[in-house]
C-alpha cells in the first residue's frame, strides 16, 4: 500500500475531484496520461482546482446529501486526520496546496492474480518543482524507516524502506507508485511508449462529456482477458447478438454534477461495426403507476432468436438432442422462429412494498399475433395433458398460470393479448402489465416524469423510484445488515434514478442520473 504521507496530496485532489467539487469544463486528457505504461487498463483524470458553477453544484450536493458545507474542506480534514493518526502529520495547506497543480492522474496497469486491479500509479501536476521537492524530502525525513535514494534514467527518486513505496519528481509532475517496478515503469513510459500514444485511448477519451469532474478510461476487452474471460456466457451472447464484441471494446465515463442531481455518461465503441438502436421507452411508460423499478430493451427479438438457435444447437442434456428443439415444439403447434420474428420490445418491472406483495413482470410488446397463439397453444397443452399445478386463464386473456410450493405464495403466470405477451409473478401483476389501460401507467407518475425529463432528449431505458425502493429494502433487510442501516439515511435522498441509452456517430452511449431530494 502506498504510504499516506505521499498519498495525501493525491487523495486530497482526486478524491476531491470524484467526491468534492473541483474541475472545469475541458474534457481532454492532459500529458499525465503519459505516465500510464502502454495497455493499462483503466486511467481516471480529474482537474484539481474548484471553480466557478461545477464547485457550486458540487458542494450544493454535498449539503444536500449530507449537510456538508464544503466537502472538499471535509475530505482534506479527515486525510491530515488519518495522515496524524499514523504518525505522518501533514499540514496541506502550508505543505501541499501552494504547488498542487491543476490535474491529477490514476493508473490501474492491469489485474493481479486475485483478479482485482494493481496499485494505482498517481500522478499529479506540479506548479512550483522545487517546492514538491521540498516536500518529498520533508515527508521522507519524517520516516522512522529510512528511504533509499535511486536514480533511474535521470530521473531520482525515493523508496520507502519499510513498504516499497516509490515517490519523486518527473520534471513538473509528482509521481507515486507502490513500488520502485511501477515507478520505473511510469518513468519509461513518460519518456517512450505510453498509453496515451495509443489510438485506441485517444479516439475513446476524446469522448468524454464536457464540464465532467472526472473522466475514467476503461479498457474492457483488456480486462476481460486478464481476468481469463471471464463473463457470463449468456451476458457475452446477449451483447454478440447485438453486434458487440466485449473482447474489442473500450469505454469512457465522465461524471458530472449538476444541481440536486448527479450524471454519469457513458461512451463505448463497443468492439462491434455498429451500435444497436431503438427505443423502448414507450413500453416502458406504460407499464404500471406502483412500479419501483422498470427496465427496457429495444430489439429484443433478436436476441431471443440467437438464444433460441443456440439452444435448439446445443440441444437439452438428458432431455432433448441437439438440433431437435424446433422440430418439436413444431410439431405441437409452437414455432420459436416465427415467435422470435414477432417480438419487438421487452421490458421487466417490480411492485410491491414488502415481501407478501412483491411481485413483477416481463412484458414483450410483438408485430403479430404469432406469441398469443402460442401462449394459448401451451395452455391448451397444459391443460389436455393435465399438468400438475397448471390453471387455464378465462377471460379476456389467453394463457395459463402454474403453482408450486417452490414459487412461493404466488403462482408463475403467461398471459397474452393480442401483440403483447406478459410474464409474472402473481395474476394481478402480469395482467397489469399486460393491459396497460388496467392500471394508471408510470408516466402519470411525478418521479418517472422527472426522470424522463433529466434525460431530455435521451430515450429512457431503466428508472428506479427512490422513495419507494429504500421502503421496501427497509421491510426485508435485517438490522444485522448493518451496512444498509448505515446507508439508509443517504439512500432516502435520492428522489429517483434514470438510465437513457442511444447512440451517436456510430458509438453506443449512455447516461445514468441519480435524482436526489433535500
Amino acid at each position: 500500500m502506498i504510504k499516506t504521507r505521499f498519498v495525501l496530496p493525491v487523495l486530497a485532489a482526486t478524491a476531491a475531484i470524484a467526491l468534492a467539487g473541483c474541475g472545469s469544463s475541458d474534457s481532454s486528457s492532459s500529458d499525465l496520461a503519459s505516465f500510464a505504461p502502454p495497455g493499462s487498463l483503466v486511467y481516471v483524470e480529474g482537474t484539481m482546482q474548484p471553480s466557478g458553477e461545477l464547485s457550486e453544484d458540487v458542494n450544493s450536493l454535498a449539503k444536500t446529501i449530507g449537510g456538508v458545507d464544503d466537502l472538499g474542506d471535509l475530505i482534506v480534514e479527515e486525510l491530515e486526520n488519518s495522515a496524524s493518526d499514523d504518525g505522518e502529520p501533514v499540514d496541506f495547506a502550508k505543505e501541499v496546496e501552494p504547488w498542487l497543480g491543476e490535474k491529477a492522474g490514476v493508473t490501474f496497469v492491469g489485474l493481479d492474480s486475485e483478479g482485482d486491479l494493481t496499485e494505482p500509479v498517481m500522478a499529479v501536476e506540479s506548479t512550483d518543482a522545487e517546492a514538491t521537492q521540498d516536500f518529498i524530502d520533508a515527508q521522507a525525513a519524517q520516516s522512522k524507516e529510512p528511504y533509499e535514494d535511486v536514480s533511474y534514467e535521470g530521473v531520482d527518486f525515493k523508496v520507502d524502506g519499510s513498504d516499497g513505496t516509490a515517490v519523486g519528481l518527473v520534471e513538473d509532475t509528482l509521481l507515486i507508485a507502490d513500488d520502485e517496478t511501477a515507478f520505473k515503469s511510469a518513468v519509461e513510459a513518460s519518456s517512450g511508449e505510453s498509453l496515451a500514444d495509443e489510438a485506441g485511448f485517444e479516439d475513446t477519451i476524446a469522448n468524454a462529456s464536457d464540464g465532467s469532474l472526472a473522466d475514467a478510461y476503461i479498457d474492457v476487452g483488456g480486462l476481460l482477458d486478464q481476468s481469463g474471460d471471464e463473463i457470463d456466457p449468456q451476458a457475452r451472447e446477449a451483447l454478440e447478438s447485438a453486434g458487440i464484441d466485449p473482447s474489442e471494446a473500450t469505454a469512457v465515463a465522465s461524471v458530472i454534477p449538476a444541481d440536486n442531481k448527479i450524471q454519469i455518461d457513458l461512451s463505448s465503441d463497443l468492439g462491434g461495426e455498429e451500435a444497436p438502436s431503438g427505443d423502448a421507452s414507450k413500453l416502458i411508460g406504460s407499464l404500471p403507476w406502483g412500479a419501483f423499478a422498470a427496465i427496457g430493451v429495444s430489439g429484443f427479438g433478436d436476441q431471443l432468436q440467437e438464444a433460441v438457435d443456440e439452444l435448439d444447437e446445443s440441444g437439452i442434456p438428458g432431455e432433448l438432442p441437439p438440433n431437435q428443439l424446433k422440430s418439436t415444439l413444431k410439431a405441437m403447434g409452437i414455432d420459436l422462429d416465427k415467435i422470435a420474428e414477432s417480438v419487438e420490445d421487452a421490458a421487466v418491472f417490480a411492485l410491491g412494498s414488502d415481501e407478501a406483495s412483491l411481485g413483477g413482470a416481463l412484458v414483450l410488446t410483438t408485430n403479430s399475433d404469432e406469441a398469443a397463439k402460442t401462449v394459448a397453444n401451451v395452455g391448451v397443452l397444459l391443460r389436455n395433458t393435465r399438468t400438475p399445478g397448471v390453471t387455464v386463464l378465462t377471460g379476456k386473456a389467453s394463457g395459463f398460470s402454474v403453482r408450486s410450493p417452490d414459487l412461493g405464495q404466488q403462482p408463475l403466470v403467461v398471459a397474452a393479448d393480442g401483440k403483447r405477451v406478459s410474464i409474472g409473478y402473481g395474476r394481478e401483476v402480469t395482467l397489469a402489465g399486460l393491459f396497460p389501460g388496467r392500471e394508471t401507467p408510470l408516466t402519470e407518475s411525478t418521479d418517472y416524469k422527472a426522470a424522463v425529463s433529466s434525460l431530455d432528449s435521451t430515450p429512457i431505458s431503466a428508472f428506479i423510484d427512490g422513495s419507494s425502493s429504500v421502503f421496501l429494502a427497509e421491510s426485508l433487510v435485517p438490522r444485522s445488515e448493518t451496512d444498509f442501516w448505515e446507508a439508509r439515511p443517504y439512500l432516502k435522498k435520492v428522489d429517483y434514478i434514470a438510465v437513457g441509452t442511444g447512440t451517436e456517430d456510430g458509438l453506443a452511449t449512455a447516461k445514468l442520473i441519480v435524482g436526489l431530494v433535500e
